[in-house]
């Protein structure tokens, strides 16, 4: 009988990631696994077929080829199914498999367990202006990698590592308690499946060697602080050939002397002459693109915010620009001299009247009503 098409059997897309692959087999697997299935012949050569066309398309040398010749690219390869039993896959196996890189596991060629590498972070510190803009930064990280004499086995160039007596390469030995069958991991391989006799001496039969590397980070305009980078691959290497990690770039934005950000909007503080304040003017203030005027009306009073339109962050995940507030101070003027502060007592004693002064007019008659108000 002809088979079917591999996608077909998975109900998938040709198209399909890994991840999709591996949800489809589950749901199968699940469904017609003989260990759930016990004498149902039918389940049992459907969960073959399933089995089958996962090997072939999680394999991307495979799968290339099948999608190239088909059935024929794939044939005489190891992309058949074996019984069960001993030598063929129990359930616990095939789930093993499936979600090893989940729980950071999963199994190398040999069949023994290997664990996939540890992710890294790395906290990169820049200026407010790089995060607006973007920028590239070289790093240096410590890490592991693989090791070059033994390829990442562990084990003394020309040699391999050899299937563990104890558990017979499985990684897990099974203990009988009465009616109870309790699984656990292998104590003398440790769950690998694997004995390492004759270490390298390079790595001494880890399979990993620490080095420092230099990275390119390309950070995108808009990132804000807590945004993380991820650098796939780049974290430390996997047990004996296991994938390895990644790393996460952590932003951290340096405060800045003029500009505070918040979200998409940029806040600065002007000062100002309390002159300007009175009578109005116009001054320069800045943005990150540069300068612009800034009309002050008068009669402006401390803490007026101006909104300038588009001059914020336009922010990674998209969106508009935000805007720039900028908050009026009033300053004080120090070190007079003796006929300037004449002067500003002559306008003291020509401002006495509320129509001058509306705010503290109002804070007086709210003070002189607290009072009143306490009295019994």
């Amino acid at each position: 009988m002809a088979k079917r098409d591999y996608y077909e059997v998975l109900g998938v897309a040709k198209n399909a990631s890994e991840a999709e692959l591996k949800k489809a087999f589950k749901r199968l697997a699940m469904k017609f696994h003989p260990d759930r299935n016990p004498d149902d012949k039918t389940a049992e050569e459907k969960f073959k077929e399933a089995k089958e066309a996962y090997d072939v398309l999680s394999d991307a040398q495979k799968r290339s080829a099948y999608d190239q010749f088909g059935h024929a690219g794939v044939e005489g390869g190891s992309a058949g199914f074996g019984g069960f039993g001993a030598g063929g896959a129990t359930f616990s196996d095939i789930f093993g498999d499936v979600f090893g890189d989940i729980f950071g596991g999963g199994r190398a060629a040999g069949g023994a367990r290997v664990r996939r590498g540890a992710d890294l972070r790395y906290n990169l510190e820049i200026s407010l202006e790089e995060a607006v803009q973007g920028t590239t930064v070289k790093i240096r990280v410590p890490s592991t990698k693989e090791c070059s004499d033994c390829g990442g086995s562990g084990a003394r160039k020309g040699t391999s590592p050899v299937k563990c007596g104890t558990c017979n390469g499985i990684g897990q030995v099974r203990m009988q308690q009465g009616f109870f069958s309790l699984q656990q991991t292998c104590p003398n391989c440790r769950g690998t499946g694997e004995i390492i006799k004759d270490p390298c001496p390079n790595c001494h039969g880890q399979g990993r060697v620490q080095e420092q590397k230099t990275l390119s980070v390309k950070v995108p305009p808009g990132v804000d602080n807590g945004d993380r980078i991820r650098l796939s691959g780049e974290g430390e290497a996997g047990d004996r050939g296991a994938p390895p990690g990644d790393l996460y770039v952590q932003i951290a934005v340096k405060p800045h002397p003029i500009f505070e950000r918040d979200e998409s909007d940029l806040y600065c503080e002007v000062p100002i002459s309390f002159v300007t304040a009175t009578l109005g003017g116009e001054l320069e203030v800045p943005t990150l693109e540069g300068r612009v005027k800034l009309k002050i009306p008068a009669e402006t009073q401390s803490g007026k915010l101006f909104r300038l339109r588009g001059k914020g962050v336009k922010s990674v995940r998209g969106g508009p620009a935000g805007d720039l507030i900028c908050r009026v101070a009033i300053e004080t003027p120090v070190n007079l001299t003796s006929r300037q502060k004449e002067l500003l007592k002559e306008l003291e004693a020509s401002l006495n009247g509320k129509k001058h002064r509306p705010k503290e007019s109002s804070w007086m008659d709210g003070v002189k009503k607290f009072f009143d108000d306490l009295k019994p």
